[in-house]
């Protein structure tokens, strides 16, 4: 069965954008090997705020060949927008209800995993439903100290348990976790 991996940066202070919905403080070495992680998901969960901000953007013109084919792959991914507004879009699948059953069905398709692409409205549904099977969070090394918390308003505690970490030469630290049950 496919798994929904949220995979995603975060500042040291818990922040996943800055007060301005900045992301600029957010690292991309070439050692974080994100070409690999993109090549397990088959799939882009999305929110649909997230989705019209980055689900069909474009790097410019001048962008590295690294950032376009990151892009390009990104691009090329199955995607499902969560959202109460309902639109025809010949890119991606919209979904208004039932989140719970419509996301059990897709994790039982054929194919590779599920990247929880964001954003934190869409996170927080996700997490309270327990929909989540790995959490993958690149901790970079910065204090905003204000922004979009990743864990805001939740109801109940979450036990997780740490089964890898990765530091990387910037001082970024990937910790993954899976949920206890």
């Amino acid at each position: 069965m496919k798994k929904v991996i949220l995979n995603l940066a975060v500042t040291l202070d818990g922040f996943i954008e800055g007060p301005n919905a900045e992301v600029d403080w957010c690292i991309m070495d070439d050692d974080m090997d994100f070409d690999s992680f993109l090549a397990s998901v088959d799939t882009i969960f999305y929110g649909r705020v997230s989705y019209d901000a980055w689900g069909t953007y474009q790097p410019d013109l001048d962008a590295s060949l690294a950032e376009k084919t990151m892009w390009q792959t990104i691009h090329a991914k199955d995607k499902f927008i969560f959202s109460s507004q309902y639109r025809q879009d010949e890119h991606a699948t919209f979904i208004q209800q039932d989140i719970v059953n419509r996301v059990n069905e897709i994790k039982k398709q054929d194919g590779q995993d599920i990247w929880l692409y964001g954003g934190a409205s869409l996170i927080k549904t996700f997490i309270s439903a327990g929909l989540i099977d790995v959490y993958k969070l690149s901790v970079h090394p910065i204090v905003l100290g204000s922004g979009k918390p990743l864990f805001e308003g939740l109801k109940n505690r979450i036990g997780l348990r740490l089964t890898k970490t990765k530091v990387f030469k910037s001082g970024v630290v990937e910790l993954t976790y899976e949920p206890v049950p």
